[in-house]
């Protein structure tokens, strides 16, 4: 049997220069991942609430400006934006090597560099949302989301490395340069790309949609309801579970850090694991017991973590393995998530959804980073490993009722009757 995502890639010439463009880039955005905090500690000789504050700035444009960012970019031309986007990564990532060598480089400077970059990359992602539906057809979708996400996992298990004999060899700054091709060649791949209509049609909305439109769909409809309330839930438990398990495995169990760093690396493992065989567990299960198979492994096995009476490399083995299953279960979960939320969201709302997505999932995780140190604090850090596991257990109870379960593909709304 010929794997769909292969064929995709095969005889489709459009997806496959998008698809190179990004597999470039998300191998860009590794080495980023790892040489900024460098450059910061490193280039900059700063401290602990420095390399923080260069963090923060990145992803911070997701906090403030999501919902105001997909109301802004509905109706526009996708492909444009994000091209442009790409493009402006590549002039803001440009300054920071150039100030390096001028030796005007400053902590402000980068913080608001990375800020204005993660702007671009929140524009990006949402347009991306909406534009990859316009780039195939609906049953090239799920296998088309497949390729993405494969190779974006991939990036991430072998992007650290890279990026580590990037930064040796050219050092923290100089590495960044690899991060500006790998834009570069997504601004080219996106730009090569077309619609396979034609053109980058949507439809028009029979109401005039406002700035909380994205969030009424997604809170309207009852599958986008539990995708929604899920994802931000689930984020929030896992900022819990993750902030406190480091302390109590490494800390109190014993646990080395290159015992605990590898024990980590066993999620990228399972997110490709995952991923690749995310299409085939929908046809053998239906979409709504295949999509109940990931959320015991990524939700309930973690609750193996901290009732596992060992200490030291048995317990980094114990984390590995729940990382694995932990990674195989989210990396179904992520394709059916978003081919489902593809399909759902009328195209004339594609990218305003996003944006409210976005802003409902990632505005939980300073929450749940808050708890996991007022629990680990009050509590100790291993009932905030218990509770932050708890709580992605309970973060999968909107998606377990009967009808998800019933579900054998994507549910197609009805079209409402002509006036």
């Amino acid at each position: 049997m010929r794997d769909p995502s292969w064929v995709l890639l095969r005889t489709h010439r459009s997806f496959r220069r998008y698809w190179l463009g990004q597999a470039a880039a998300g191998a860009g955005a590794q080495v980023t991942a790892i040489a900024l905090p460098l450059v910061t500690a490193i280039a900059l000789d700063a401290g602990p609430a420095a390399v923080s504050l260069v963090a923060a700035a990145g992803t911070l444009p997701y906090l403030l400006f999501s919902l105001l960012a997909g109301h802004f970019l509905q109706g526009r031309d996708q492909r444009r934006w994000m091209v442009a986007a790409d493009l402006a990564q590549c002039v803001l990532l440009a300054q920071i090597p150039l100030a390096w060598a001028g030796g005007w480089l400053s902590v402000p400077l980068l913080a608001a560099l990375t800020f204005a970059s993660g702007c671009c990359a929140l524009a990006f992602g949402l347009s991306a949302f909406a534009y990859v539906p316009s780039l195939v057809q609906d049953t090239n979708l799920a296998p088309a989301n497949r390729a993405v996400q494969a190779t974006r996992t991939v990036t991430e298990i072998g992007g650290p490395g890279l990026a580590g004999m990037l930064v040796s060899a050219a050092g923290a700054p100089g590495a960044l340069v690899a991060t500006m091709l790998g834009h570069l060649a997504s601004a080219v791949g996106v730009a090569s790309s077309r619609p396979w209509q034609g053109r980058n049609e949507v439809e028009v909305p029979e109401k005039r949609p406002t700035l909380l439109s994205g969030l009424r769909i997604l809170f309207g409809d009852r599958y986008l309801r539990a995708l929604t309330v899920h994802a931000a839930t689930y984020n929030a438990a896992e900022q819990i579970l993750v902030l406190n398990l480091i302390l109590w495995a490494v800390q109190q169990q014993d646990v080395g850090v290159g015992a605990y760093g590898t024990a980590l690396a066993a999620a990228g493992v399972g997110g490709l694991l995952g991923t690749l065989t995310a299409l085939r567990l929908a046809d053998m299960a239906g979409l709504g017991r295949a999509f109940a198979i990931s959320l015991v492994l990524s939700c309930a096995v973690p609750l193996l973590l901290p009732v596992w009476p060992v200490t030291g490399w048995a317990l980094a083995a114990v984390i590995g393995a729940v990382m694995l299953l932990r990674g195989i279960g989210e990396g179904n979960a992520n394709i059916y998530s978003l081919t489902m939320r593809q399909q759902l969201i009328p195209s004339a709302e594609l990218t305003r959804s996003a944006g409210a997505y976005t802003q409902v999932m990632y505005g939980s995780i300073p929450l749940g980073a808050l708890l996991a140190g007022v629990i680990g604090e009050t509590l100790g850090v291993r009932a905030g490993v218990l509770l932050g596991a708890l709580g992605l257990v309970v973060s999968a109870v909107p998606m377990l009722t009967p009808a998800w379960l019933r579900l054998r593909d994507i549910p197609v709304t009805a079209p409402e009757p002509a006036r």
